[in-house]
């Protein structure tokens, strides 16, 4: 497989919802970044893709374009479109993902977007006052951690049921 029909599989199996697609992707020593969670690395980086799958429903869509890769580095862009929190608000959200190889895997995988734009459309007026700010950055990312955290922990507690 090419490393351009890898992202393309990356990304067909994310807009399928297919966590174990995604995964297997990936280099065991996978780095992922992105504004939202900051640096995650290995399992938990992993974890990340099906905890967000497992929150999202019929009405999410991920489309992807202009993927391109080299025998070292690629890029993608892709949209997601969801309804996020309690109150349920529509979030169109773009970015721009670069990713770099090694065996045939995806080793490293930065995604990068408008956290701001995000944070309007997902917090309402906290994140249009505050979205721009290194302090709302890091509140955002300590609570995504904490929520992976604890999906982390029960995966576990449920597989050793």
């Amino acid at each position: 497989m090419t490393n351009q029909e890898l992202i393309e599989k990356f990304y067909t199996s994310f807009s399928n919802a297919d966590a174990d697609g995604m995964i297997s992707c990936y280099h065991d020593d996978i780095v992922f970044t992105d504004p939202a969670f900051g640096t995650l690395q290995g399992d938990k980086a992993k974890a990340m893709w099906k905890m967000l799958l497992s929150r999202s429903n019929a009405e999410s869509t991920i489309t992807f374009t202009d993927t391109e890769a080299t025998e070292n580095k690629g890029s993608a862009k892709w949209q997601a479109k969801y309804a996020y929190g309690p109150k349920k608000r529509n979030v169109v959200n773009n970015v721009t993902a670069s990713f770099s190889f090694l065996d045939g895997k995806i080793i490293t995988h930065t995604d990068n977007f408008n956290l701001w734009n995000w944070s309007k459309q997902a917090l309402g007026t906290s994140g249009y006052l505050l979205g721009w700010s290194s302090f709302l950055k890091s509140k955002i990312q300590s609570k995504t951690n904490n929520l992976l955290n604890t999906f982390i922990s029960s995966s576990k507690s449920t597989e050793s049921k």
